[in-house]
């Protein structure tokens, strides 16, 4: 069971995000008004994913994020805000979030996204992905000579990018689940990369994910 912290100044809405996840299975183990309470209350309850609002009291969402991440390398941030602003979203990448959904989000979606983010995957609302995620070859600098992936790879990867799960990959290309996660890991030693956040990365911002 995936474990849930919910940060957001507004009561009524706080409460129902926090009731709607835990009738769908998922332990919510705080909620917090503010930034400054989220960080105090995280190492208590060592949540695998917090929940996050950007405008928050006292203590901004993007500098909450980076504060908890910072004491728990181990939690991921999924940031849920009303804003798609390209500023806000790339702040809050840049400060440690995982992902970054709107808040018109479905439940269904909202459920998935935290499920995935616990599983160590970048998850973002359609249209922001490729925003925020081709700034990394100007944030990090990616070398000009990297290494040639296969056809297969390639193909893989564009559907990394676009969100799909290893089993929707697999029924999508009509290959064995085994069989997508070795074209992953391949992928991931070729281009030298720690995992699916950081693969996801290098996929949107190579532009895989705009391909039909």
């Amino acid at each position: 069971m995936v474990r849930v912290m919910v940060v957001d100044d507004h009561p009524i809405w706080r409460e129902g995000v926090a009731r709607d996840l835990a009738e769908r299975g998922v332990d919510v183990v705080a909620t917090a008004p503010d930034g400054a309470a989220a960080v105090r209350i995280a190492p208590a309850t060592r949540p695998d994913v917090v929940l996050m609002d950007l405008q928050l009291p006292q203590l901004s969402g993007a500098e909450a994020t980076a504060r908890i991440r910072a004491a728990l390398p181990d939690t991921r941030v999924l940031v849920l805000s009303a804003s798609a602003e390209h500023g806000d979203v790339l702040g809050a990448v840049r400060a440690g979030a995982s992902g970054y959904l709107v808040k018109s989000a479905g439940l269904d979606e909202l459920v998935d996204a935290v499920t995935r983010t616990a599983a160590g995957q970048a998850v973002f609302s359609p249209g922001l992905a490729g925003l925020v995620l081709g700034e990394y070859r100007r944030l990090e600098g990616v070398g000009p000579d990297e290494p040639r992936l296969t056809p297969r790879e390639t193909e893989v990867l564009r559907l990394v990018a676009k969100g799909l799960t290893a089993r929707a990959i697999a029924s999508r290309l009509t290959l064995s689940h085994r069989t997508v996660e070795n074209h992953v890991q391949n992928s991931l030693r070729k281009l030298q990369l720690a995992n699916r956040v950081e693969l996801t990365r290098y996929a949107i911002e190579q532009g895989l994910d705009t391909d039909d």
